[in-house]
């Protein structure tokens, strides 16, 4: 024991290591594993951008990607090519991508800004009351959910090519998931 320090710098830096590559680990392993009293996704009803009516029901049983987003949040706009690529990617399944536009500033269009940046997810607006049912504070946050209705992984992760969010899919995907 050196000054009091009964570690070394380097014994320091090791076990941070360590504990960094365990967390992540577990993270990896247990976060988007479904457990038995996963919460289910609540219901909603909400609008498209053209007026017409929406509810969960019409999504129930299919994996689901909610994107809770605003036309004014630069990590909305950072997160959804990264998106729209895993529509792409699993466009061979039965994912689902919702955008949910909440907290708008007056006047904004968020069907006109996801087009004019190139998304073409579909996007329900006024989604206040949904993102209250969802438990949701922020943007982005992304909401995972699989056939069931579970709800498996809540993230607010703006990296569009972070790989959690295509790990979080595929397990969504699977069959075990049904």
């Amino acid at each position: 024991m050196k000054n009091g320090i009964p570690w070394s710098r380097s014994e320091l830096v090791i076990l941070l290591f360590n504990l960094m590559i365990m967390s992540l680990l577990l993270f990896n392993s247990h976060s988007i594993q479904a457990k038995e009293d996963s919460r289910f996704a609540p219901d909603f009803e909400l609008a498209d951008p053209q007026g017409l009516l929406h509810q969960w029901e019409e999504y129930k049983g299919k994996p689901t990607i909610i994107h809770f987003w605003a036309t004014w949040c630069p990590y909305c706009k950072k997160l959804q090519p990264g998106l729209e690529n895993l529509g792409a990617d699993f466009s061979d399944s039965d994912l689902q991508i919702l955008g949910i536009s909440f907290n708008e500033d007056e006047g904004a269009d968020p069907a006109q800004t996801l087009k004019d940046r190139g998304i073409n997810f579909p996007t329900l607006v006024q989604g206040e009351s949904a993102a209250k049912a969802y438990g949701v504070n922020g943007t982005p946050t992304t909401v995972f959910i699989n056939r069931r209705g579970e709800i498996v992984w809540v993230t607010n992760i703006s990296e569009p090519n972070h790989p959690n969010l295509k790990s979080a899919t595929e397990f969504i995907l699977e069959n075990n998931s049904k």
